[in-house]
């Protein structure tokens, strides 16, 4: 487990429970939530940005992905979770051979022009 997996802080609060069947985990329960799959073509990556409106919560779901956030760099791998605050910079990336996968759940008002570009390798 890296550092960053834990549980997003309320109101994104990850909660799970255990059936005869299994489990289920909750990453959302009436509240303002945006879920997307990012898709990252190998050798590709997204730019480094942050949000003023919306915190992130990304459970990789075929990796491994090549992860910033704030000054920390380090590759994700399956089932990992990482945790973005509102404001903080962050990245994901992949240096792999196959297409790699992030479920990305966004907390908070979510636009596409809440995005600050701090570097980009597409000049957007």
């Amino acid at each position: 487990m890296n550092s960053r997996d834990h549980r997003p802080h309320a109101p994104g609060e990850h909660v799970f429970d255990v059936r005869p069947w299994g489990r289920f985990d909750q990453y959302s329960h009436d509240e303002t939530t945006t879920v997307k799959v990012i898709t990252v073509q190998p050798g590709q990556r997204l730019s480094l940005q942050r949000h003023e409106r919306r915190s992130e919560y990304w459970i990789v779901l075929d990796g491994p992905v090549d992860v910033t956030v704030g000054e920390d760099s380090w590759s994700a791998g399956t089932g990992d979770k990482i945790w973005i605050e509102r404001g903080e910079k962050h990245r994901m990336g992949n240096s792999g051979s196959a297409p790699a996968r992030v479920l990305e759940l966004a907390y908070g008002r979510f636009d596409e022009d809440d995005i600050e570009r701090l570097e980009d390798d597409y000049s957007r």
